[in-house]
């Protein structure tokens, strides 16, 4: 039996919900930036530092981050669960894959709050 203790929400429904919201969330994020982008044809550095220097672009980057590292962590917990049959072997899957979704994390935003 896997315990709930790996996994992010309170049940698959949580998890559903997470992973549905997440993936809104980042479409909207993308369809923004490729919309800044088809608008601006010759766009500079300049201009791109500008939009990601505004404290709602920065929060919107956030979000975003924050959206991709729970729709990844739902996504590679159900995958652990799925295929990984020995505990041990499926905890130590996860636990990297924490460690990396933290790193990201942490870095991202150190990148997104440093411009």
């Amino acid at each position: 039996m896997v315990a709930s203790v790996t996994n992010l929400g309170r049940s698959g429904l949580y998890d559903w919900v997470i992973q549905r919201l997440s993936a809104v969330i980042l479409a909207l994020y993308t369809l923004f930036l490729l919309g800044f982008v088809i608008a601006s044809p010759d766009m500079q550095y300049s201009q791109w530092q500008g939009l990601f220097a505004q404290t709602w672009m920065k929060v919107f980057s956030l979000v975003a981050l924050i959206a991709i590292c729970a729709h990844a962590w739902v996504g590679m917990w159900t995958i652990s669960t799925d295929y990984l049959k020995k505990a041990a072997v499926r905890f130590g899957f996860q636990l990297v894959c924490a460690g990396f979704l933290f790193v990201y994390l942490v870095w991202g935003i150190d990148i997104l709050w440093s411009v």
